[in-house]
């Protein structure tokens, strides 16, 4: 390796970890309102916020002439698609422990390495399907069915993880010729679209919410927040803007192979959060499928680097 090469994948480390670290922050601000508020409320908060940043940043990779990219309607499809990842992903977070939540995310590049082989005809080693099972055996570990003790949230955290890797299938088709800031925009046009609609049209229909926590955070009527309250909404949005920058930028400096291992940071720092913050302590259970599922995604990148 050479002295550029090792500098770059060091700076591509750093950048990744703190976009992993500022997403954490997101995460724990999220699971603090969701008992008072909506999930698309603090969406199209976050949005709003993240606009006249992310305008900033497309200025500065090139001009606002960037955004007439004739690719504009995959990037708002592949937005809406984030959306209800996101959306899911925070749906989960007033019924399940903070690092539960995250952990079963996770798994997100093993589903990406399921869907490359349909998707973009990428052939899935043995390595990488025995990686998938480990992950799987993970995911078993953490739900823990047949102990009476599942928590169907869960499986949000899975459809999250789900929706986010066909994102991602996408942006590996069409995002080579986009710059980052712009994708980020539309993807913030999408965001703020897509949870005004929905939230006009639950509450147009008087939709209740029905008493578990994950789907009242979704059709809870919009309130005032307080001003606490909307300055950690307004906070999402910095932490988007930047956070998704972080992470553009550490796939961009560094190897995938190598600093990709770093995005499991995220699994720590929910642990500590959760505890901190929430008082909940993971259980045993939790860290042993955590463990497998990041040992599993690992091994389906060193095989993905193999290939490649």
């Amino acid at each position: 390796m050479t002295a550029s090469s090792y500098r770059n994948n060091l700076l591509g480390i750093a950048s990744l970890s703190a976009g992993t670290f500022v997403f954490s922050m997101q995460d724990t601000v999220i699971k603090a309102i969701s008992g008072d508020h909506s999930v698309t409320l603090a969406i199209v908060l976050r949005a709003v916020v993240a606009f006249p940043i992310l305008t900033v940043m497309v200025i500065m990779a090139g001009g606002l002439r960037q955004l007439e990219t004739p690719q504009w309607p995959i990037l708002v499809g592949r937005g809406f698609i984030l959306l209800a990842a996101y959306t899911t992903y925070f749906m989960s977070f007033p019924a399940l422990p903070l690092a539960e939540a995250i952990a079963l995310y996770f798994t997100v590049p093993l589903l990406v390495t399921l869907m490359s082989g349909p998707l973009l005809g990428e052939r899935v080693t043995p390595a990488a399907w025995a990686a998938v099972a480990l992950g799987l055996v993970g995911v078993g570990v953490i739900l823990r069915p047949g102990y009476g003790l599942f928590e169907p949230a869960a499986l949000l955290s899975l459809v999250s993880a789900v929706t986010y890797a066909y994102a991602m299938i996408l942006a590996r088709k069409h995002g080579r010729t986009v710059a980052a800031p712009v994708m980020t925009f539309y993807l913030n046009v999408s965001y703020l679209i897509g949870a005004l609609v929905f939230a006009t049209i639950t509450m147009a229909l008087n939709i209740q919410p029905p008493g578990h926590p994950s789907l009242d955070f979704l059709v809870r009527p919009w309130g005032v927040p307080s001003p606490r309250d909307m300055f950690l909404m307004a906070i999402c949005g910095i932490i988007a803007a930047f956070g998704s920058n972080f992470l553009a930028q550490g796939y961009r400096k560094g190897a995938a192979n190598v600093v990709a291992p770093f995005e499991y940071l995220g699994m720590v720092w929910g642990s500590l959060w959760g505890f901190l913050f929430f008082n909940e302590v993971p259980r045993l259970t939790t860290f042993v499928g955590m463990a497998l599922i990041a040992v599993a995604g690992l091994l389906a990148l060193r095989a993905s680097a193999k290939q490649s």
